[in-house]
């Protein structure tokens, strides 16, 4: 009689333990992405082919073209990811803090915009700053802009302070962020305690916001 096959040095059926010959799509996809981000922050849109896009990533030419239709279909890809990442970030921050204490929730607006814009600076600069983007970010901003008027109207029902208007009060406050952030990129100064501190305290005395 023959002896029975060890199962610890022989499987069974070796296909089960075979590794999969293709990766799935979503990481695939994801390796993509990564490959065209770093490559465009590195070279510039125009200056980044799609050969290398693949190359890089380590997938075929035509694994591209299954995802996107041109280079300027995976920037706008890239586009919405930052913007989908900023605004996630943001809403985690703002959903720790107590719905009727705007105050709190316009600290963390600012902190974790200053935080999003310090980590992704480069990218965001690469994805935003095209000059073939004939809108400049309209409907990304206009997302931005919706979330901090949801704060702002939040607030002001809980008496925090009084607006006239919420939409231009909350243009002002993501601009000044903005600015604010753009010029402590410039100086090097990548700090988001340091800024985002004054620059919500600023923000609050411009709302008039009641004492915390």
């Amino acid at each position: 009689m023959s002896a029975a096959p060890d199962p610890l040095s022989s499987p069974a059926d070796p296909a089960a333990v075979r590794k999969p010959r293709t990766k799935p799509a979503a990481v695939r996809l994801d390796e993509l992405m990564a490959a065209a981000e770093a490559l465009f922050i590195q070279k510039g849109v125009e200056a980044t082919t799609i050969n290398e896009i693949v190359e890089r990533a380590g997938v075929a030419k035509g694994t591209f073209y299954h995802y996107f239709t041109s280079k300027n279909d995976m920037l706008a890809a890239l586009r919405a990811k930052f913007s989908q990442g900023f605004l996630d970030h943001i809403q985690q921050a703002v959903d720790a803090c107590a719905p009727d204490d705007g105050a709190a929730r316009l600290r963390a607006w600012t902190r974790a915009g200053v935080e999003a814009y310090f980590d992704g600076y480069a990218l965001h600069d690469v994805v935003f700053h095209d000059a073939r983007h004939p809108d400049r970010g309209a409907a990304e901003k206009s997302a931005v802009l919706d979330q901090l008027e949801g704060i702002l109207e939040a607030g002001a029902r809980a008496g925090c302070w009084t607006l006239d208007d919420v939409a231009l009060t909350a243009i002002a406050l993501y601009h000044g962020m903005h600015g604010a952030v753009d010029a402590r990129i410039a100086q090097g100064r990548l700090d988001a305690r340091e800024l985002s501190g004054p620059l919500s305290a600023m923000f609050l005395r411009m709302l008039g916001a009641r004492a915390a």
